[in-house]
Protein backbone atom coordinates (compact mmCIF):
# COMPACT_ATOMS: atom_id res chain seq x y z
CA UNK A 1 0.00 0.00 0.00
CA UNK A 2 0.89 3.61 -0.82
CA UNK A 3 1.61 6.09 2.39
CA UNK A 4 -1.29 7.78 3.66
CA UNK A 5 -2.60 10.11 1.07
CA UNK A 6 -3.83 13.89 1.32
CA UNK A 7 -7.35 14.35 0.18
CA UNK A 8 -5.78 17.01 -2.82
CA UNK A 9 -3.09 14.49 -3.75
CA UNK A 10 -5.64 11.76 -3.84
CA UNK A 11 -7.83 14.45 -6.36
CA UNK A 12 -4.85 14.46 -8.11
CA UNK A 13 -4.49 10.79 -8.30
CA UNK A 14 -8.52 10.22 -9.62
CA UNK A 15 -8.08 13.05 -12.22
CA UNK A 16 -5.08 12.65 -13.53
CA UNK A 17 -4.77 9.14 -13.71
CA UNK A 18 -8.27 7.77 -14.12
CA UNK A 19 -10.02 10.19 -16.48
CA UNK A 20 -7.88 10.70 -18.96
CA UNK A 21 -6.82 6.99 -19.13
CA UNK A 22 -9.22 6.84 -22.04
CA UNK A 23 -7.40 9.12 -24.15
CA UNK A 24 -4.27 7.76 -26.68
CA UNK A 25 -1.16 7.90 -25.01
CA UNK A 26 1.85 8.60 -27.61
CA UNK A 27 4.85 5.82 -27.69
CA UNK A 28 8.16 7.30 -26.32
CA UNK A 29 10.19 7.55 -29.84
CA UNK A 30 13.04 5.18 -28.80
CA UNK A 31 11.10 2.17 -29.82
CA UNK A 32 13.35 0.03 -27.48
CA UNK A 33 12.67 2.31 -24.31
CA UNK A 34 12.78 0.60 -21.27
CA UNK A 35 9.64 0.13 -19.00
CA UNK A 36 10.25 2.69 -16.20
CA UNK A 37 10.69 5.64 -19.62
CA UNK A 38 7.48 4.10 -21.36
CA UNK A 39 5.59 4.78 -17.65
CA UNK A 40 7.47 8.37 -17.15
CA UNK A 41 6.09 9.43 -20.77
CA UNK A 42 2.52 7.80 -20.28
CA UNK A 43 2.62 9.71 -16.53
CA UNK A 44 3.53 12.64 -18.01
CA UNK A 45 0.79 13.23 -20.70
CA UNK A 46 -1.44 11.96 -18.39
CA UNK A 47 -0.69 14.74 -15.90
CA UNK A 48 -1.58 17.40 -18.95
CA UNK A 49 -4.03 19.89 -17.39
CA UNK A 50 -3.71 18.37 -14.20
CA UNK A 51 -0.67 20.84 -13.47
CA UNK A 52 2.59 21.93 -14.74
CA UNK A 53 5.15 20.21 -12.89
CA UNK A 54 8.08 22.09 -11.26
CA UNK A 55 11.46 21.54 -11.75
CA UNK A 56 14.82 23.64 -10.61
CA UNK A 57 18.52 22.90 -12.11
CA UNK A 58 21.13 21.95 -9.55
CA UNK A 59 18.38 21.96 -7.23
CA UNK A 60 20.20 20.14 -4.17
CA UNK A 61 23.52 20.06 -4.73
CA UNK A 62 23.72 23.94 -3.74
CA UNK A 63 21.85 27.03 -3.33
CA UNK A 64 22.39 30.97 -1.83
CA UNK A 65 24.48 30.53 1.14
CA UNK A 66 25.27 26.88 1.01
CA UNK A 67 27.15 24.12 -1.16
CA UNK A 68 27.20 19.98 -0.99
CA UNK A 69 24.19 20.01 2.24
CA UNK A 70 22.32 16.83 2.11
CA UNK A 71 18.49 16.86 1.83
CA UNK A 72 19.18 21.06 1.24
CA UNK A 73 17.00 22.52 -0.83
CA UNK A 74 16.09 26.67 -1.47
CA UNK A 75 13.08 24.91 -2.88
CA UNK A 76 12.22 22.89 0.15
CA UNK A 77 13.12 25.80 2.28
CA UNK A 78 10.35 28.16 1.21
CA UNK A 79 7.60 25.34 0.46
CA UNK A 80 8.39 22.20 2.53
CA UNK A 81 8.60 20.23 -1.08
CA UNK A 82 11.40 19.50 -3.18
CA UNK A 83 10.91 20.47 -6.82
CA UNK A 84 9.57 17.32 -8.88
CA UNK A 85 11.96 17.64 -11.59
CA UNK A 86 15.73 18.08 -11.14
CA UNK A 87 17.89 19.44 -13.99
CA UNK A 88 21.71 18.43 -13.86
CA UNK A 89 24.94 19.08 -16.56
CA UNK A 90 26.91 16.70 -18.23
CA UNK A 91 29.85 19.45 -19.51
CA UNK A 92 33.33 17.94 -18.57
CA UNK A 93 32.31 14.79 -18.04
CA UNK A 94 34.17 14.73 -21.79
CA UNK A 95 37.01 15.68 -19.90
CA UNK A 96 37.06 12.68 -17.31
CA UNK A 97 36.68 16.07 -15.08
CA UNK A 98 35.39 14.84 -11.42
CA UNK A 99 33.50 17.90 -11.88
CA UNK A 100 30.61 19.21 -13.75
CA UNK A 101 30.55 22.87 -14.96
CA UNK A 102 29.05 23.96 -11.60
CA UNK A 103 31.72 22.54 -9.74
CA UNK A 104 29.37 19.53 -8.59
CA UNK A 105 31.75 16.29 -8.48
CA UNK A 106 30.13 13.58 -11.01
CA UNK A 107 30.19 11.39 -8.03
CA UNK A 108 27.84 13.14 -6.16
CA UNK A 109 25.94 14.77 -8.96
CA UNK A 110 24.90 10.75 -9.63
CA UNK A 111 24.42 10.07 -6.06
CA UNK A 112 21.92 13.32 -6.14
CA UNK A 113 20.23 11.87 -9.29
CA UNK A 114 19.90 8.74 -7.33
CA UNK A 115 18.13 10.32 -4.49
CA UNK A 116 15.81 12.17 -6.71
CA UNK A 117 14.81 9.02 -8.47
CA UNK A 118 13.93 6.99 -5.30
CA UNK A 119 11.90 10.05 -4.08
CA UNK A 120 9.82 9.22 -6.97
CA UNK A 121 11.34 13.21 -8.97
CA UNK A 122 12.31 13.02 -12.77
CA UNK A 123 16.08 13.96 -13.80
CA UNK A 124 16.81 15.74 -16.67
CA UNK A 125 20.90 16.62 -18.61
CA UNK A 126 21.35 19.27 -20.41
CA UNK A 127 25.22 19.61 -22.23
CA UNK A 128 27.05 22.36 -22.41
CA UNK A 129 29.53 20.31 -24.49
CA UNK A 130 33.42 22.16 -24.96
CA UNK A 131 33.55 22.36 -28.84
CA UNK A 132 35.18 19.03 -29.69
CA UNK A 133 36.86 20.82 -32.78
CA UNK A 134 39.26 22.65 -30.94
CA UNK A 135 38.77 22.19 -27.48
CA UNK A 136 37.30 26.19 -26.24
CA UNK A 137 34.02 26.11 -24.18
CA UNK A 138 30.52 25.64 -25.55
CA UNK A 139 30.39 29.34 -26.18
CA UNK A 140 33.15 29.24 -29.11
CA UNK A 141 31.49 30.47 -31.90
CA UNK A 142 34.37 31.26 -34.05
CA UNK A 143 34.22 27.96 -36.49
CA UNK A 144 31.48 26.26 -38.33
CA UNK A 145 31.93 23.62 -35.39
CA UNK A 146 28.80 21.04 -36.37
CA UNK A 147 29.45 19.90 -40.14
CA UNK A 148 33.15 18.69 -37.98
CA UNK A 149 31.50 16.41 -36.22
CA UNK A 150 29.15 14.78 -38.76
CA UNK A 151 30.88 11.50 -40.37
CA UNK A 152 33.97 12.16 -42.08
CA UNK A 153 34.38 15.88 -40.32
CA UNK A 154 37.78 16.90 -38.99
CA UNK A 155 36.63 15.82 -35.46
CA UNK A 156 34.17 13.29 -35.46
CA UNK A 157 36.53 10.81 -33.85
CA UNK A 158 36.45 13.08 -30.95
CA UNK A 159 33.04 14.21 -31.03
CA UNK A 160 32.57 10.10 -30.82
CA UNK A 161 34.63 9.69 -27.90
CA UNK A 162 33.48 12.43 -26.11
CA UNK A 163 29.52 10.68 -26.45
CA UNK A 164 31.30 7.35 -25.55
CA UNK A 165 32.17 9.00 -21.88
CA UNK A 166 28.95 10.57 -21.45
CA UNK A 167 26.37 6.96 -22.41
CA UNK A 168 29.19 5.48 -19.87
CA UNK A 169 28.28 7.95 -17.41
CA UNK A 170 24.42 7.51 -17.79
CA UNK A 171 24.61 4.06 -17.98
CA UNK A 172 25.92 3.84 -14.00
CA UNK A 173 22.87 5.77 -13.12
CA UNK A 174 20.88 3.17 -11.86
CA UNK A 175 17.76 1.98 -9.35
CA UNK A 176 18.38 0.55 -6.21
CA UNK A 177 17.25 -2.93 -8.33
CA UNK A 178 19.66 -1.88 -11.21
CA UNK A 179 17.36 -0.70 -13.37
CA UNK A 180 18.49 2.60 -15.58
CA UNK A 181 16.85 5.67 -14.44
CA UNK A 182 14.99 7.56 -17.66
CA UNK A 183 16.47 10.85 -18.34
CA UNK A 184 14.80 13.64 -20.06
CA UNK A 185 18.01 14.44 -22.22
CA UNK A 186 18.43 17.88 -23.52
CA UNK A 187 21.40 18.27 -25.50
CA UNK A 188 22.01 21.08 -28.22
CA UNK A 189 19.40 22.84 -26.00
CA UNK A 190 18.85 27.02 -27.58
CA UNK A 191 19.74 25.37 -31.25
CA UNK A 192 18.21 28.95 -32.29
CA UNK A 193 20.85 31.32 -30.58
CA UNK A 194 24.19 32.60 -31.22
CA UNK A 195 26.05 31.91 -28.58
CA UNK A 196 26.65 28.11 -28.42
CA UNK A 197 28.87 26.39 -31.08
CA UNK A 198 25.82 24.50 -32.09
CA UNK A 199 23.77 27.79 -32.86
CA UNK A 200 22.08 28.88 -36.26
CA UNK A 201 24.92 31.24 -36.76
CA UNK A 202 27.58 28.35 -37.37
CA UNK A 203 25.89 25.88 -38.92
CA UNK A 204 22.81 25.27 -41.84
CA UNK A 205 19.69 23.78 -40.62
CA UNK A 206 20.48 19.95 -43.14
CA UNK A 207 23.83 20.36 -40.95
CA UNK A 208 22.23 20.80 -37.35
CA UNK A 209 19.55 18.44 -37.97
CA UNK A 210 22.25 15.73 -39.45
CA UNK A 211 24.37 16.17 -36.28
CA UNK A 212 21.21 15.56 -34.04
CA UNK A 213 20.00 12.60 -36.05
CA UNK A 214 23.45 11.04 -35.75
CA UNK A 215 23.81 11.57 -31.87
CA UNK A 216 20.57 9.79 -30.96
CA UNK A 217 21.17 7.41 -33.20
CA UNK A 218 24.62 6.65 -31.82
CA UNK A 219 23.62 6.85 -28.12
CA UNK A 220 20.48 4.29 -28.58
CA UNK A 221 21.47 1.89 -31.61
CA UNK A 222 26.01 1.55 -30.55
CA UNK A 223 25.71 2.34 -27.35
CA UNK A 224 22.71 0.98 -26.38
CA UNK A 225 20.96 3.86 -24.01
CA UNK A 226 17.11 3.38 -23.81
CA UNK A 227 16.20 5.38 -21.13
CA UNK A 228 16.32 8.62 -22.78
CA UNK A 229 13.24 11.02 -23.03
CA UNK A 230 14.87 13.39 -26.13
CA UNK A 231 14.06 17.17 -25.41
CA UNK A 232 13.94 19.43 -28.49
CA UNK A 233 14.96 23.33 -26.85
CA UNK A 234 14.87 26.10 -29.22
CA UNK A 235 15.69 29.82 -28.09
CA UNK A 236 13.48 32.79 -29.64
CA UNK A 237 11.41 31.61 -32.80
CA UNK A 238 8.06 34.04 -33.92
CA UNK A 239 6.20 31.37 -36.15
CA UNK A 240 5.75 27.17 -36.82
CA UNK A 241 7.87 27.74 -39.35
CA UNK A 242 10.60 29.30 -37.72
CA UNK A 243 10.46 26.35 -35.19
CA UNK A 244 10.47 23.34 -37.50
CA UNK A 245 13.54 25.09 -39.54
CA UNK A 246 15.49 22.64 -37.66
CA UNK A 247 13.28 20.22 -36.30
CA UNK A 248 15.10 16.69 -36.44
CA UNK A 249 11.85 14.37 -36.88
CA UNK A 250 9.15 12.79 -34.86
CA UNK A 251 11.89 9.88 -34.48
CA UNK A 252 13.93 12.09 -32.67
CA UNK A 253 11.95 14.35 -30.48
CA UNK A 254 9.95 13.51 -27.49
CA UNK A 255 9.18 17.38 -25.77
CA UNK A 256 9.07 20.05 -27.69
CA UNK A 257 10.29 23.15 -25.74
CA UNK A 258 12.34 26.18 -25.40
CA UNK A 259 14.29 28.51 -23.29
CA UNK A 260 12.57 32.34 -22.24
CA UNK A 261 13.89 34.15 -19.32
CA UNK A 262 12.29 37.26 -17.79
CA UNK A 263 14.72 40.68 -18.14
CA UNK A 264 13.44 43.70 -16.84
CA UNK A 265 10.75 44.55 -19.32
CA UNK A 266 8.29 42.20 -18.01
CA UNK A 267 5.80 42.68 -20.26
CA UNK A 268 8.40 41.51 -23.45
CA UNK A 269 8.41 38.89 -21.39
CA UNK A 270 4.81 37.70 -20.89
CA UNK A 271 4.30 38.42 -24.45
CA UNK A 272 6.81 36.27 -25.87
CA UNK A 273 5.93 33.53 -23.26
CA UNK A 274 2.61 33.46 -24.08
CA UNK A 275 3.30 33.61 -27.83
CA UNK A 276 5.26 30.90 -27.92
CA UNK A 277 4.14 28.23 -25.38
CA UNK A 278 0.84 28.57 -27.91
CA UNK A 279 2.50 27.91 -30.92
CA UNK A 280 4.45 24.95 -29.13
CA UNK A 281 0.88 23.65 -27.98
CA UNK A 282 0.40 23.03 -31.42
CA UNK A 283 3.04 21.73 -32.83
CA UNK A 284 3.47 19.07 -29.77
CA UNK A 285 -0.49 18.59 -30.67
CA UNK A 286 0.23 17.82 -34.29
CA UNK A 287 3.41 15.81 -33.84
CA UNK A 288 2.31 13.65 -30.74
CA UNK A 289 4.54 14.99 -28.52
CA UNK A 290 4.63 16.80 -24.92
CA UNK A 291 5.23 20.75 -24.58
CA UNK A 292 7.77 21.90 -21.82
CA UNK A 293 9.51 25.05 -20.58
CA UNK A 294 12.63 23.66 -20.32
CA UNK A 295 14.54 26.76 -18.58
CA UNK A 296 13.09 29.96 -17.48
CA UNK A 297 13.19 32.31 -14.78
CA UNK A 298 13.61 36.09 -13.48
CA UNK A 299 17.04 36.72 -11.52
CA UNK A 300 16.94 37.69 -8.51
CA UNK A 301 13.26 37.86 -8.71
CA UNK A 302 12.88 41.54 -8.12
CA UNK A 303 9.07 41.38 -8.83
CA UNK A 304 7.49 40.49 -5.24
CA UNK A 305 4.72 39.01 -6.83
CA UNK A 306 5.72 37.53 -10.42
CA UNK A 307 4.99 34.08 -9.48
CA UNK A 308 1.72 34.60 -9.36
CA UNK A 309 0.77 36.83 -11.58
CA UNK A 310 3.83 36.66 -14.45
CA UNK A 311 4.68 33.21 -14.85
CA UNK A 312 1.17 31.31 -13.52
CA UNK A 313 -1.60 32.78 -15.30
CA UNK A 314 0.80 31.82 -18.41
CA UNK A 315 1.31 28.78 -17.62
CA UNK A 316 -2.45 27.73 -16.92
CA UNK A 317 -3.46 28.44 -19.99
CA UNK A 318 -1.18 26.28 -22.30
CA UNK A 319 -0.01 23.00 -21.83
CA UNK A 320 3.23 22.63 -20.80
CA UNK A 321 4.51 19.31 -18.97
CA UNK A 322 7.05 20.98 -17.14
CA UNK A 323 8.67 24.28 -16.47
CA UNK A 324 12.09 24.33 -15.02
CA UNK A 325 13.88 27.48 -13.39
CA UNK A 326 18.00 27.96 -13.71
CA UNK A 327 20.12 27.55 -10.83
CA UNK A 328 20.77 28.92 -7.64
CA UNK A 329 24.47 29.58 -8.49
CA UNK A 330 25.39 32.80 -6.36
CA UNK A 331 23.66 35.52 -3.92
CA UNK A 332 23.43 37.79 -7.38
CA UNK A 333 22.38 34.82 -9.74
CA UNK A 334 19.57 32.64 -8.57
CA UNK A 335 16.21 32.03 -9.53
CA UNK A 336 14.12 30.36 -7.26
CA UNK A 337 13.26 32.16 -3.57
CA UNK A 338 14.81 31.22 -1.03
CA UNK A 339 13.89 32.23 2.79
CA UNK A 340 14.03 35.83 3.51
CA UNK A 341 13.96 36.84 -0.66
CA UNK A 342 11.49 39.29 -1.46
CA UNK A 343 9.39 37.08 -3.40
CA UNK A 344 8.87 34.06 -1.17
CA UNK A 345 5.38 34.27 0.19
CA UNK A 346 4.74 34.51 -3.60
CA UNK A 347 5.91 31.67 -4.42
CA UNK A 348 4.68 29.56 -1.86
CA UNK A 349 1.29 30.86 -3.24
CA UNK A 350 2.47 29.70 -6.50
CA UNK A 351 3.04 26.49 -5.07
CA UNK A 352 -0.08 26.39 -3.40
CA UNK A 353 -2.15 26.97 -6.64
CA UNK A 354 -2.72 23.44 -7.39
CA UNK A 355 -2.44 24.68 -10.92
CA UNK A 356 1.78 23.13 -10.63
CA UNK A 357 2.95 20.23 -9.46
CA UNK A 358 5.82 19.70 -6.82
CA UNK A 359 7.40 16.28 -5.61
CA UNK A 360 5.03 16.37 -2.97
CA UNK A 361 2.10 15.83 -5.38
CA UNK A 362 3.97 13.95 -7.86
CA UNK A 363 5.69 11.57 -5.66
CA UNK A 364 2.66 9.30 -4.54
CA UNK A 365 1.40 8.83 -8.02
CA UNK A 366 4.12 6.54 -8.90
CA UNK A 367 5.15 8.15 -12.23
CA UNK A 368 7.36 4.82 -13.11
CA UNK A 369 5.16 2.49 -13.05
CA UNK A 370 6.49 1.28 -9.42
CA UNK A 371 3.09 1.47 -7.54
CA UNK A 372 -0.55 0.66 -7.90
CA UNK A 373 -3.12 2.54 -5.97
CA UNK A 374 -5.17 -0.40 -4.52
CA UNK A 375 -8.92 -0.12 -3.34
Amino acid sequence: MLRPLTFNIFCLLLVAFTLPATAQLYNPSDGQATNQTRQLYYSMQRLVGAGTIFGHHDDTAYGVGWCFVKEQSDVKSVTGSYPALYGWDLAKIEHDSIRDINGIPFKYQKQLVKEAYRRGGINTFCWHMDNPANGKTAWDTSMRTVKELLPGGTAHATYLQWLDKAAAYLNELRGDDGELIPILFRPFHELTGNWFWWGANTCAPDEFKQLWRFTIDYLRQTKKLHQLLVVFSEADFNSEAEFMQRYPGSAYVDFLGFDNYCYKNVDDYKRNLDKRLAIIDTIAAREHKLACLPETGYEQIPQANWWTTVLLPILQRHKASYVMAWRNGRPDHYYVPYPGQVSEADFVRFFNSGAVIFENRLAPLGVYGRYVLRK
